[in-house]
């Protein structure tokens, strides 16, 4: 019956390595239509679940998102208005025609949006023409209009506008941002005229090529511009598809850095072991296949690749490579038939293989799509390394590899390691690194700050944060959400909510704000400013009658009244228009943007949220701040759950030797957490991520030590398979995103300490080692 079994798995070995070539030539083909248009996301969101928000405020955050997600504004400076003029002409010649760049034009000119208002501006009052006209004396206010009658070009319309109301409120909107004259858009601000320019961008982003497509073609346009102004000319720049393109460029750099690096390690190693060729490109053929299987599992489930997934998918050709690097240790030290030797070593690879994809698969359990990505993109990465190993090498492989004084001493070091001391020896040991753990453990400090998952280069963010400050950019991070009945009870909400901002703004709390009842006052209070400004001018004219000796007629009361079913169609409100979210859940909502939040002004707008009222503060970063909080949390639990479940694993398989092969990650564990502590470093939920990965990897050392005790060979494998993990995880702490960068750091510690400990914990041998082969 053995043999019959034996002959069976003979037969089928041969079509499952068939199957699996036919597999191989469906990645590869995937992979080159896959690479001709690459489906790449960049967007540090799309790595984070949705937050549990309202209808109202899911909607406002995607509008937000999907405003300016392809725009960009670009500033030219100079302290000559001419020469920035001139500046601003000549760059936009430059990009005129350009097939990625499409100029926007300016908003609607002051003369026009005057024209479209003209006939509501009896209705519509600043909050300081209110108060003027609330607390004002009327004698006073008499005075004020007669001394206006005999200035020049006043008389003709004065009893109109006795008091020169009629175009306060449109001034006081137009003062606000840059002003469209001559030709082009400007304003004047930290002593120099700048010229402000929006584009949008055609086409994508992405071209994962490590070349700055979008950055050339704006330099260009640059070195025009300077040409013609000189070399005062500032320029300052800012939008998402500048970000998306510096997240492109340096995750291509990244994963060139990591992914190259990890590769030539590992071949460097192979080398050095095993003295041949064949070994190296059969274990660069598993690699290879593995990263080809992660990218098509990944489009093939999310339909597309996140570049911090690419970054971190990196790194797995230093764990994929476990299979082979054991398979040509074992092979060299014995004189065992491929095929045979394969099943000798099959139930530790595939146990190896089961904990690491179960680590990785951990990182799926939350709800990150980010995270997901990253869990499919290895597990499939492993698994094809695995079923390449398993079902390949023992047809390519014919002959053992050359013996080298490399994975002779390496494997030789086993004999000479030295054992945790038994009894009261080890007891000093133990307790100093005990004070140890508990001290650095006691200063760890927890910190989940979305800005974690961001990368972008240091010049552009601090021209993004000019740009927001000299155009009075709102956030598009924090922002209120005002809901009514219907659109009337909505721009009341607005104006209460804009009543109780005034007195921030005033104070310097915050720059100002944005929202549709500046330019669209509800209807309640346009007809109360129309009142106000009747009855006082009623009287300003009777005491000025008076005084002239004749009658003067006050105008008459407004016949029309601004709406928001016309009023938001016209050109001039169009910038309103993403604020007006419309109808949804049998209420009205709109947005309020704020801008000039510092984090001092954070609580006093959040002070402002009052359901009751109509006004919920929306604050988007600090929801994912906390959203980052709750999963490191749930994934610290679900960390402690893993340690227990895979001693229960292990025991089944070892019984009582299973701490033996869980001990040591436990206590690299606890020693990466502890030296974080000591070097003042927080805890992120990647740091909690990485000690998920450390409890699959670590735990394989382990078991390979135990299922063949004191075999050098075993040894071999696994120190040349730690050397490669540790050093591919820990190239990601090279990484230029700060949560990439802790997880590699945490991994490259916790993996040095894992294969350092472990011999420590082994069995003694039953029998003499097998004397090595010379």
């Amino acid at each position: 019956m053995p043999a019959l079994t034996e002959t069976r798995r003979k037969s089928a070995w041969p079509w499952l390595a068939a199957l699996w070539l036919l597999v191989v030539l469906g990645l590869g083909w995937q992979q080159a239509m896959f690479w001709q248009s690459p489906r790449l996301d960049s967007d540090v969101l799309a790595l984070l679940p949705g937050l549990d928000a309202s209808p109202a405020v899911a909607t406002a955050s995607e509008r937000l998102a999907g405003q300016g997600t392809r725009q960009l504004v670009v500033l030219l400076g100079h302290e000559d208005p001419a020469r920035a003029r001139a500046a601003s002409l000549a760059f936009a010649a430059s990009l005129d025609g350009d097939d990625r760049l499409r100029a926007l034009p300016a908003d609607a000119t002051g003369a026009e949006a005057l024209a479209t208002y003209a006939a509501f501006q009896r209705g519509l009052l600043t909050r300081e023409q209110r108060l003027a006209l609330e607390q004002g004396d009327p004698a006073a206010l008499a005075n004020e209009a007669l001394a206006r009658l005999f200035a020049p070009g006043v008389a003709p319309r004065w009893a109109a506008d006795p008091l020169g109301l009629d175009t306060g409120w449109w001034q006081a909107r137009a003062g606000q941002g840059p002003r469209f004259a001559e030709g082009w858009l400007s304003l004047r601000a930290d002593g120099r005229h700048w010229g402000v320019q929006r584009f949008e961008l055609v086409g994508s982003a992405f071209a994962l090529d490590g070349e700055r497509h979008l950055q050339v073609r704006l330099d260009r346009a640059f070195a025009a511009a300077r040409a013609v102004a000189g070399d005062g000319l500032v320029r300052m720049q800012a939008g998402v598809p500048l970000h998306a393109e510096a997240a492109a460029v340096q995750a291509n750099r990244e994963v060139a850095t990591i992914g190259l690096g990890s590769l030539a390690a590992v071949l460097l190693l192979v080398w050095l072991a095993f003295r041949s060729l064949r070994p190296i490109v059969l274990v660069a053929l598993s690699l290879a296949v593995g990263v080809a299987a992660g990218v098509a599992a990944t489009d093939l489930v999310f339909g597309s690749v996140h570049l911090l997934t690419l970054v971190f998918g990196a790194s797995l050709v230093g764990v994929a490579e476990d299979y082979g690097i054991h398979y040509f240790a074992s092979r060299q030290q014995s004189d065992t038939p491929p095929r045979t030797l394969l099943r000798q070593l099959l139930p530790a690879l595939a146990l190896a293989l089961a904990t690491s994809v179960l680590a990785y698969l951990a990182l799926a359990i939350a709800p990150f799509p980010g995270l997901r990505q990253m869990a499919v993109f290895s597990a499939a990465g492993l698994a094809a390394a695995f079923l390449t190993v398993v079902l390949w090498f023992p047809w390519l492989d014919r002959r053992a590899p050359r013996h080298s004084r490399f994975s002779d001493r390496v494997a030789a070091t086993l004999a000479r390691w030295p054992r945790w001391p038994a009894g009261r020896a080890g007891l000093v040991p133990a307790l100093a690194l005990g004070a140890f753990l508990v001290a650095g453990l006691l200063q760890l400090q927890p910190r989940d700050d979305l800005r974690s998952l961001q990368a972008s280069p240091l010049a552009l963010l601090e021209s993004e944060r000019d740009v927001g400050r000299l155009l009075d950019l709102p956030s598009p991070a924090q922002f209120f959400l005002v809901s009514g009945a219907t659109p009337e009870d909505l721009l009341q909400a607005e104006e209460r909510l804009l009543d109780r901002l005034a007195p921030l703004r005033a104070q310097g709390v915050l720059g100002g704000w944005r929202a549709v009842s500046d330019w669209l006052p509800s209807m309640a209070r346009q007809q109360a400013d129309a009142r106000l400004r009747a009855a006082v001018e009623e009287k300003v004219l009777a005491a000025a009658s008076a005084t002239l000796g004749e009658t003067l007629v006050p105008a008459p009361d407004p016949s029309a009244w601004l709406e928001p079913g016309t009023a938001l169609a016209w050109p001039a409100l169009s910038p309103l228009q993403p604020l007006w979210l419309g109808e949804q859940a049998g209420a009205w909502h709109s947005l309020v943007l704020v801008s000039g939040i510092g984090h001092e002004s954070l609580g006093a707008l959040a002070a402002l949220h009052a359901p009751a009222e109509g006004v919920a503060w929306v604050d988007r970063a600090a929801d994912y701040s906390g959203l980052l909080a709750h999963y490191r949390v749930v994934m610290g639990w679900l960390l402690l759950a893993g340690y227990a479940a895979v001693i229960l694993v292990l025991h089944l398989r070892f019984g009582r030797s299973a701490w033996r092969a869980w001990l040591p990650t436990v206590l690299a564990a606890l020693s990466t957490l502890a030296l974080l502590g000591w070097l003042g470093m927080p805890l992120q939920l990647f740091g909690v991520l990485a000690q998920l990965l450390l409890l699959g990897f670590g735990v394989d050392y382990g078991i390979f030590l135990l299922e063949h005790r004191g075999d050098p060979s075993s040894w071999l494998a696994v120190s040349l398979g730690a050397c490669s993990t540790t050093l591919s995880f820990g190239l990601l702490a090279l990484s230029a995103t700060p949560a990439l960068q802790g997880f590699g750091l945490s991994l490259l510690v916790g993996l040095a300490l894992v294969w350092l400990a472990t011999p420590l914990f082994r069995q003694r041998p039953a029998s003499p080692a097998p004397a090595l082969h010379h």
